[in-house]
C-alpha cells in the first residue's frame, strides 16, 4: 500500500530487494501532500513510508485522516482497456473502492480522480503495469 498523501514522482532504487512487489509496482520520489504545505520526503521516509503506507511512524501522518494506506490491482486488462480497482483502507479496513479505466489506446484515463494524489498513484501504478505488458502496436 501507498501512503494516500504520496504524491509520486518518478521512479528511484533506495535498495529494496524486490521493487517489482512495491505497491505500485517500483519505488518513486515524490512530494507529500498530508500537511497544507507539501513537503519533500527524506530518502528514508521515501523508503519505510510513502512508498510502503501504513505510515504511521511517520512524523507528517494526520491524527485525523481518512486513510492509511491505499491498494491497487488490475482486474482485468482486455488489451485495449486496463480496468483498475481501488481500494483506500484504514486500521487496516477497508474504507473506499473504486474502479478506474484506462483506455490504452488513446493512452488516457476514461474519467480522472478527483484525489490528485490518489490519480498520480493511479497514473504510476498503470505505467509500471504498461512497462511490463506492452501492447501490441499495428
Amino acid at each position: 500500500m501507498a501512503c494516500p498523501y504520496f504524491f509520486p514522482t518518478e521512479r528511484i532504487s533506495l535498495g529494496w530487494a524486490f521493487p517489482g512487489r512495491l505497491p505500485l509496482g517500483a519505488g518513486f520520489t515524490g512530494t507529500c501532500h498530508a500537511l497544507p504545505q507539501q513537503a519533500t520526503p527524506t530518502e528514508t521516509e521515501l523508503r519505510d513510508f510513502c512508498n510502503m503506507g501504513y505510515a504511521r511512524g511517520c512524523a507528517r501522518m494526520p491524527k485525523d485522516r481518512s486513510a492509511d494506506g491505499v491498494r491497487f490491482a488490475v482486474a482485468r486488462d482486455e488489451g485495449a482497456r486496463v480496468i483498475l480497482h481501488y481500494v483506500s483502507e484504514c486500521n487496516h479496513e477497508p474504507l473506499e473502492y473504486g474502479r478506474l479505466e484506462y483506455d490504452c489506446v488513446q493512452n488516457r484515463w476514461v474519467a480522472a480522480l478527483s484525489d490528485v494524489c490518489l490519480q498520480r498513484q493511479a497514473e504510476c501504478y498503470m505505467a509500471v503495469y504498461l512497462d511490463r505488458r506492452p501492447r501490441k502496436t499495428g
